[in-house]
Order: structure tokens, then sequence, then C-alpha cells
């Protein structure tokens, strides 16, 4: 039975810093992308988030200001480069 959490998948240098690819973040602690944001701050590795890391939530991008409910899966997708 699925918990009262959020899902965050971590690619490539957020991994990295995080030590992880995905996390279990309680959802009281994340009612919104922006306070899923700053609850990942307080972990370590966290204060290297850049101020509006991108985030795509249920694989579509969201704003700092989107609900989350539980199950949500929130992807936090590191800056591309291109050539």
């Amino acid at each position: 039975m699925m918990r009262d959490e959020i899902t965050v998948l971590m690619f490539a240098r957020y991994a990295e810093l995080f030590g992880a690819t995905a996390i279990q973040v309680p959802r009281f602690d994340a009612a919104t992308v922006g306070a899923l944001i700053e609850h990942l701050r307080r972990l370590p590795g966290g204060q290297a988030l850049p101020e509006r890391p991108l985030v795509a939530v249920n694989q579509q991008q969201a704003s700092s200001d989107r609900p989350l409910v539980a199950g949500d899966e929130v992807a936090l997708l590191p800056p591309m480069a291109g050539g």
C-alpha cells in the first residue's frame, strides 16, 4: 500500500549530490514543488541545488507553486548541455 509520500527521482549531477537516484519524502514536508525543493535543500547535498531547478511532476514540467499529492513522482532535471 502506498504511503503518504512523494517519490523524487534524481538524475546525473543531482544523483551524485544526494547519493541516490530516488528518495521518498513525506507529503506533509512537500505540499508544493517549492516546499519540496526547500526540504531537499536541508538534506546532505541539497545546498548545491540551483535557485530554480527544473522540475517535472508526473512527467510534466512544473512550477514551484504546483501542489503535490501522495504518490506523485517528481523528477529533478539537471541543466542540459547541448552541442
